[in-house]
């Protein structure tokens, strides 16, 4: 079973082209150091819901969109090795006070597949 890296994070609308950039030269980067697939995609259809939901866990303002992404690995082993890679790679420029949008509001983890088809 492969292994997903997750995130969920708010953009703001004004930044969106600028996020867009830095993800398509990221996603490169890690699918050259192993990533098996890297998707970004932008809310279409993220209602701000009354208890939880995607907008609230990311505190996301009128002016922000939320983008859910996530990358594929082999697995937890193979992702440890693709992220120390990429992590030393010198085009990975991006830090927490350059990024297009609020790091801290970020939300992230690692799971491992139970059901693939």
């Amino acid at each position: 079973m492969s292994y997903v890296d997750g995130f969920v994070l708010a953009v703001p609308k004004a930044n969106l082209e600028a996020y867009r950039i830095v993800a398509a030269n990221a996603a490169a980067v890690w699918k050259e150091h192993g990533a098996l697939a890297v998707v970004e995609a932008v809310g279409d259809d993220v209602p701000y819901g009354e208890l939880t939901s995607f907008p609230r866990a990311v505190q996301a303002k009128e002016d922000e969109v939320v983008v859910f992404s996530w990358i594929v690995h082999a697995s937890r082993e193979a992702r440890d090795v693709t992220n120390a890679k990429v992590m030393e790679d010198p085009r990975i420029t991006c830090t927490m006070e350059t990024m297009p949008f609020d790091g801290k509001r970020m939300i992230f983890g690692g799971f491992t597949a139970i059901v693939e088809v």
